[in-house]
């Protein structure tokens, strides 16, 4: 242990550490573009995020690698295989909202169950304005005629992008308002039935008037406009990197990606500098102790909901990019387990760490989209194989469909959460706060 300690601070002098980052990057980036289907080496380019992370550079350093990385590797290598393109815009959607639930759990110590109801007003409003479905109200579900005309342009998508912010928010407010004088257990369930109500009312909203289109949901939803010349464009001078034609869906994944990517980056500045400004020390004052909190003159009602604004407010404007995305809005997509989904993201990565949120947004997606689907279709070419497992002559045609790992994400989750809260209950990066509070009951203990 004591040799490994010894490597590791001799990489962290000179120009090794930039050296060991670039090389994780170009060895990555090399890997994908081979094998541009391998798992493996779609890891071993993320995970070289996280080699930047921990390893001890110049900040300016860190931008440009990170840049470089984010900005030029990954879409080109996302275009060549749009399922990773794809992969890295859902780690960007769930990294968002862990990062506004990060607000309301790990800064302030509210729990809510129902975050994801702020996702889901985001997207139904550009949903409904984006779309036919303003002219289609008179009409009952799936008698519409195509030829109705859209409410608004496309390109008013990036105008909801903030209209979203400010709906989420407003929403976030007027759920504080009547629940947040309860605590603990009692605001959890209150903020789980919020949740579940306006997945019912998406669902249900589509008589007398038809607003949501009930549980056929809303399609299609307007993508803002993009230029004929830009397709050209990335042919002319990306085509042959990328080893196939570009169309146009290709650069719509892109602009989503990129967009998804500057939510982001303005979320963690709004974080980072909420959680040093007064405001957050108002939070972390509410979270250790709310009696205590209103004795020091903090307005508790106040705090809470400003927390519960800002982190609904991240929901939003994910949701307004998620429906523009997708062209496709229903309530199945916000259910009451994609919540808990991002409460475990919180909780898996460290609640209160900005970058250990990210990190578990990261895990879980990767785990659902890769790991477990990616077994999932590996046991089904196997039982349409004539293979047999050795020594016990058991084929693999027999085997039950019920053992199909997709269908264990559940269960998975919870087997991570106890072994997380057993082994490391800071979670995977945690917050200098937590990561004190750990060090000094260790102390304790070890003097007691």
């Amino acid at each position: 242990m004591s040799q490994l300690n010894t490597l590791w601070q001799k990489a962290q002098n000179g120009y090794t550490p930039y050296i060991l980052v670039l090389a994780h990057m170009f060895i990555g980036a090399v890997l994908v573009y081979q094998s541009p289907r391998s798992i493996f080496a779609f890891l071993i380019l993320l995970s070289s995020l996280f080699t930047l992370y921990v390893i001890k550079s110049d900040t300016r350093f860190k931008i440009f690698a990170g840049f470089l990385l984010m900005v030029i590797v990954m879409p080109i290598l996302g275009i060549r295989n749009i399922f990773y393109l794809e992969v890295i815009f859902q780690i960007s959607v769930f990294a968002a909202l862990a990062l506004g639930l990060n607000i309301v759990v790990g800064f302030a110590g509210l729990l809510d169950l129902g975050y994801v109801a702020f996702y889901a007003v985001g997207a139904y409003l550009w949903a409904f304005f984006g779309s036919q479905q303003f002219y289609a109200m008179s009409y009952a579900p799936g008698t519409q005629p195509a030829n109705l005309p859209f409410l608004l342009p496309g390109d008013a998508f990036y105008l909801f992008l903030f209209v979203g912010i400010i709906a989420a928010a407003l929403t976030g407010i007027l759920l504080g308002l009547p629940v947040l004088r309860l605590r603990g257990d009692y605001l959890a369930i209150v903020t789980l039935g919020f949740g579940e109500v306006i997945r019912v009312l998406a669902n249900n909203l589509d008589k007398p008037v038809n607003l949501t289109n009930g549980p056929q949901g809303i399609t299609p939803v307007q993508r803002p406009s993009l230029s004929p010349q830009l397709v050209e464009l990335v042919n002319n001078n990306l085509g042959g990197v990328i080893g196939h034609s570009v169309k146009e869906s290709d650069l719509y994944n892109v602009l989503f990606y990129f967009l998804a990517l500057a939510i982001i980056v303005v979320i963690i500045f709004v974080a980072r500098n909420l959680e040093d400004s007064k405001l957050g020390r108002s939070w972390t004052a509410v979270r250790e102790d709310e009696t205590a909190a209103i004795a020091m003159g903090i307005p508790l009602v106040r705090t809470k909901l400003a927390a519960f604004a800002a982190g609904a407010s991240f929901a939003g404007a994910m949701g307004v990019l998620f429906a523009a995305s997708r062209t496709f809005v229903s309530p199945e997509s916000f259910s009451f387990m994609q919540s808990i989904g991002v409460l475990v993201m919180v909780i898996l990565g460290g609640i209160g760490s900005i970058p250990g949120v990210i990190l578990g947004a990261a895990t879980v997606t990767i785990l659902n989209l890769q790991i477990l689907q990616g077994l999932s279709l590996y046991l089904s070419q196997l039982r349409q194989s004539d293979a047999v497992i050795p020594l016990i002559n058991f084929a693999w045609r027999d085997l039950s469909t019920q053992l199909d790992p997709a269908k264990y994400q559940r269960l998975l989750f919870g087997i991570i959460l106890i072994l997380m809260m057993i082994f490391r209950p800071g979670g995977l990066i945690p917050s200098a706060r937590r990561s004190r509070e750990f060090s000094e009951n260790s102390l304790e203990k070890g003097q007691g």
